[in-house]
Parts: C-alpha cells; sequence; structure tokens
C-alpha cells in the first residue's frame, strides 16, 4: 500500500509512520517543523522529507491512503490537493481502526491514568513474551516506538485519547476504536477549549461506553462516581468489571501492595497509581494472564516516561518530573509525593501551560491541588496566555484560585530558578509538574546542583 502523511512529524504521526513502513508499505509525508526525535527517527528509515513546507505536487491517484494529523489546518494544500483527488483520507484513531478491524481491540479510556495502565499492561504482557499490536502515547522502557502494527497478532492494545481525531473529523480519537475490552479510569473535566462544560466532556465517555462492541466489557473504576454513572447508565449489553484501589502500605519509602501471597514490594507509588495497576490487572487477566503472573511481572514495572519519573536522587534528596497540568492529576501527584516521603520537605512546582489552564474561567478547579507540598511554585508565561489568545492573568488571580497562601507565582524565568536554587536542597523532595519546561529550566543543571 502507498500511503502519505500529512504532518508527519508529530509524535504520534511518525511512529504510525514507522510502524507501517515496518509492515512493507511505501511511505511519504510532508511537515513544516519536525522536531527531535522524531526527526533522527524518520531520517534514520529513509521518511524524512527532502525539505520542509506542503507539497500538493506530492499527491497523486495511485495513493491508497492519506493520513492527516491534527497540526495540519483545515486549508492545509495537500489535503485540498487529496480532496480534489477524491483519496481516501483517515485521522490517525480512524486508520488504527482499519489496522486492528478484524483484531481484539482493547481500549483505555480516561481523563487519568490511560497512559499508565496501558504501559503497565505491555510491560506484563512483554514480560510474559505475549505478543500485541499496540498503541500508547509514551515512548516505553524496552520498546522500539509508541505503535506496533502487525497482520498475526490477535489483539491490539489502544490508549483511548478523548481529544479531536483531525481538523476535519472533531470526533474524540476514542469514539472511533470500537473496543471489545474497555477500560475508564476517571472522568475529570479537560480539554475546555474543545469540551466548554463538565457536562459536555462527561458525555463524551457515554458514548465511549455505548460504543463497546456489544458483548464485550468494561473495567472500571468504582471509586470514581462520575465513571460509575457513566457504566450504569449505558444500555449497552456488555459484562461490567468494577476495580478499586488495593491495599498498600509504606515503609522507609517502599510501597508493598497486599495480595494473596503477602506484602509485594512495587516500584510505582501513590493511590492514583495503585489504582491505576488494580485497572491493569483486571484487563491482562480478560487477555490470559493470571493473577500470580501479572504481580510477578508488574512487580518490574517502573513506570512511564514523564508518569512520576525520578529524576535525580542524592543522599538526602530525590527529584521527579511528571506530565501532570489538569487539577486531578495534580492533586493526585501531589499528594502520591507527600504519602510516599512522609519526613522530607515537599516541593511542589506547576508550570501553567495548556489552553484550560491558563483559562481564567477554568482556574478555580486548581483550588487545594498543592496543599499537599510544603513549599508550592506555580510558573506560567504571559506569552503563552498571549498566544492562545486567552485574558491576561495575574499572580493574584492565580493565588485566590488555588486558595494556598503558601503558593509563589513566577513568570520570569530567570526570577524562578533562583527561587529553587535558594531553597534549602537537604531532605527535600522536589516535583516539577508540567507539560513544558519553565521557560526554559534546565532540570539536569538543577539535579547536579542537588548533589
Amino acid at each position: 500500500m502507498r500511503i502519505h502523511f500529512i504532518a508527519i512529524g508529530g509524535s504520534a504521526m511518525h511512529n504510525l509512520a514507522l510502524a507501517l513502513h515496518d509492515k512493507g508499505y511505501v511511505i511519504t509525508g510532508s511537515d513544516d517543523v519536525i522536531y527531535e526525535p522524531s526527526k533522527t527517527r524518520l531520517r534514520e528509515q529513509g521518511l524524512l522529507p527532502s525539505e520542509f513546507g506542503w507539497f500538493p505536487e506530492k499527491l497523486s491517484t495511485d495513493m491508497d491512503a492519506v493520513i492527516l494529523g491534527m497540526h495540519a489546518r483545515e486549508d492545509n494544500p495537500e489535503l485540498l490537493r487529496a480532496q480534489q483527488l477524491g483519496l481516501k483520507i483517515y485521522s490517525y484513531p480512524e486508520f488504527l481502526y482499519e489496522q486492528s478491524r478484524h483484531k481484539t481491540r482493547v481500549v483505555i479510556g480516561g481523563s487519568h491514568g490511560k497512559t499508565t495502565i496501558t504501559s503497565m499492561i505491555l510491560h506484563v504482557l512483554k514480560y510474559h513474551d505475549r505478543e500485541v499490536d499496540y498503541m500508547v502515547g509514551a515512548q516505553l522502557e524496552g520498546f522500539n516506538r509508541m505503535v506496533h502494527l502487525t497482520e498475526e497478532n490477535d489483539f491490539i492494545v489502544l490508549e483511548g485519547d478523548e481529544y479531536l481525531s483531525s481538523p476535519i473529523d472533531r470526533r474524540p480519537k476514542f469514539h472511533l476504536y470500537q473496543p471489545n475490552i474497555a477500560l475508564l479510569s476517571g472522568i475529570a473535566w479537560d480539554h475546555m477549549n474543545v469540551f466548554p462544560t463538565y457536562e459536555n466532556y462527561r458525555e463524551q465517555f457515554q458514548i465511549f461506553v455505548d460504543g463497546i462492541v456489544q458483548g464485550g466489557s468494561i473495567t472500571y473504576n468504582e471509586e470514581d462516581t462520575a465513571v460509575v454513572e457513566v457504566v450504569e447508565k449505558t444500555p449497552n449489553q456488555i459484562r461490567k468489571f468494577p476495580y478499586r484501589t488495593p491495599e498498600y502500605n509504606i515503609e522507609n519509602g517502599q510501597t508493598f501492595l497486599e495480595t494473596g501471597e503477602g506484602p509485594m514490594p512495587v516500584e510505582v507509588f501513590g493511590r492514583h497509581n495503585l489504582s491505576n495497576l488494580a485497572g491493569a490487572k483486571w484487563i491482562c487477566q480478560q487477555m490470559g494472564i493470571d493473577e500470580d503472573d501479572f504481580y510477578q511481572a508488574i512487580s518490574t514495572f517502573t513506570g512511564a516516561s514523564k508518569r512520576l519519573e525520578k529524576i535525580g536522587e542524592t543522599s538526602s534528596s530525590v527529584a521527579f518530573k511528571d506530565f501532570a497540568h489538569s487539577p486531578s492529576k495534580v492533586a493526585a501527584t501531589t499528594m502520591a509525593v507527600r504519602e510516599q516521603y512522609p519526613d522530607k520537605r515537599l516541593v511542589a512546582c506547576l508550570e501553567l501551560h495548556t489552553y484550560s489552564s491558563l483559562n481564567e474561567a477554568f482556574l478555580s478547579q486548581y483550588r487545594g491541588t498543592l496543599d499537599a507540598a510544603d513549599i508550592a511554585a506555580v510558573f506560567y508565561s504571559p506569552e503563552s496566555v498571549a498566544i492562545k489568545k486567552l485574558s491576561p492573568l495575574s499572580a493574584s488571580q492565580i493565588q485566590d484560585a488555588f486558595q494556598n497562601e503558601k503558593l509563589e507565582v513566577f513568570t520570569d524565568p530567570g526570577q524562578f530558578k533562583t527561587f529553587l536554587y535558594e531553597l534549602n536542597k537537604n531532605n527535600g523532595v522536589f516535583l516539577f509538574m508540567s507539560s513544558g519546561n519553565y521557560g526554559g529550566l534546565d532540570l539536569r543543571a538543577f539535579i547536579d546542583h542537588l548533589g
């Protein structure tokens, strides 16, 4: 098959291009900018465009399909040419469904935890040499890439993102997968730019559950009331498997999971991650992994990239980086670190970087999310607010929203760096939560400073 990618450089798009190239497909693509590591990975496989930009003349009638990335716009010249030629145009999730139409589709959905749960499942399956196709939203240790597609594997495990499919397909990605086996970890309002109200956002998860293949199953977090309401409301004839956070205890900074064979040490920590583990166990059991084999494998799981990832440790201090940016994730991550290190001084730093987090109407959702920290700091860039065409924010607005008297607010990268370096570095745990980089903060240099 001949496949052309419009916006081939994206994190998800270039991984799909590489996976299809491995299958023997003829792949071409374009983009106006491609960053690392996508650039090098595409170049190594001979898939990097010879020059950046959009070139309608690349499109021809002998192409079998065009895959359209979110980075492209509706008036993209290559998209317009593909439409003119009558070529079949797929969104990323639409094409993944086509590739897995005859497989058992396992889809992990939820506002939070889906990358970690998907990663746990894939780790367990790999540990036991079970071959499956997959798509996950993070680079995993022991896996070459984020997408793997074959003709022969029976299962495909898909991380079910609720964000939009493409510039011309405004449906959430996870609506397109039609799962046979599904999981729903939690519902907490996010993506305000796409789902302006909580009710509208929650409705997307109802559609997801209602779209499970008849006779399939939903594994769901029974500790989340919104999830329970969605599952109970569905008219779909499916099996329902509830899960909840397992019993655990912490001794000297080590988390032990209570199992039928006694306490078992695990590398991940925090109630939210142990809840994720419980959900992953149910899914693995439905895929043929028994409980004992699951526990044996999961004890070696160290976490997904950028999800409570330990980035440095000294004799007295430790530092973590986490992708958390939505209110529920910020609160869960901060509390997890507090619980794991009760005798250390917790410094929690959050960068407001997304459209929702920088929106004045959404800020109140962050109330209390950093309360578990001894020292709390928020960084944001006024330039990012302007680029997103949002109303300017003030430090007082952010402090009012968080309702945290200890909160320090920074907009200048230099001042934020000075604040960090002047803190007592002994007996501390430093938590950096962001999908950005705090205006260019060199975290490696900060780790060296701690040493």
